[in-house]
């Protein structure tokens, strides 16, 4: 099916994303954070890293399970009825222009990434004992947000299938890095062709559902490990915490805005 002007102009937003260098919150993110590595290194006992790195990837694990109740359909339609979207399912969305589904997709940001900064400041003022519990509110935000901005284009992301497609965005999310990029667009093109032609989604990864996911977790908590423990340094965790949760949401937002447009515009030219 023939683009829009408007969505050819998003698909070189698209091209220009995924070839371009990290986000200005990354950058400023990892300039912030360079004077803590050392600290983080002095203070970091072997346990904590062990406690941070199994709670990232216990809850990356869980995604089946969690993902049942952390979206409600009924919450995610009235938004859109009042933003004057008329559909009566998430699935209807899809075949609206795009152009009126990327303001619904966007009013999910600020309330997300407002409250994931809430919660790291608060959790950072317990220092390691409170990380444990940090680590799963910060994923589960982050997993709800992901589950708006896909229902915003037409896309539930609520079924254990769609896993891959979570995953690959809170890798590129940790990461900001090309190849994560890649290898999520890789991802997204697989689910377009499945939903053009009306088939199940299975994942890019041949093999069970292990074998499509099993480097990801890890990868994604290598990623966040060290900002995530800087949140122990006494005093300044609270600030820390407040930070690094802000910047982990904006780029999950900034990221799966951007996919899940991808998406859209791939199915669309495959129908």
């Amino acid at each position: 099916m023939r683009l829009s002007k408007y969505e050819r102009s998003v698909q070189r937003e698209i091209e220009a994303w995924q070839h371009g260098d990290s986000s200005l919150i990354t950058q400023a993110m990892s300039w912030a954070m360079a004077p803590m590595d050392w600290v983080v290194k002095k203070i970091t006992s072997p346990d904590l890293l062990d406690q941070v790195d199994s709670a990232i990837s216990q809850f990356l694990g869980f995604l089946n399970d969690a993902s049942k109740w952390t979206f409600e359909d009924r919450d995610f339609l009235r938004r859109a009825k009042e933003m004057d979207l008329s559909a009566t399912a998430v699935d209807d969305l899809r075949d609206l222009p795009l152009e009126h589904l990327d303001p619904l997709a966007r009013s999910w940001f600020a309330e997300n990434t407002l409250l994931a900064a809430i919660e790291g400041g608060g959790t950072g003022l317990g220092g390691a004992v409170f990380i444990a519990a940090d680590i799963p509110l910060l994923f589960t935000i982050n997993l709800r947000l992901i589950q708006q901005i896909g229902a915003s284009y037409g896309f539930p992301m609520d079924k254990p299938d769609y896993t891959p497609v979570i995953l690959s965005i809170f890798n590129v999310a940790s990461s900001s890095s090309k190849e994560a990029k890649n290898d999520a667009l890789r991802e997204i093109s697989v689910a377009a062709a499945a939903l053009a032609g009306d088939l199940n989604y299975r994942g890019r990864v041949s093999g069970t559902y292990r074998d499509q996911t099993r480097h990801l977790p890890r990868e994604i908590a290598k990623n966040i490990l060290g900002r995530k423990i800087a949140q122990t340094i006494p005093v300044a965790g609270a600030a820390i915490g407040a930070g690094i949760n802000y910047w982990f949401t904006t780029e999950t937002a900034e990221t799966a805005y951007m996919l899940f447009r991808a998406l859209y515009i791939e199915r669309k030219e495959r129908l």
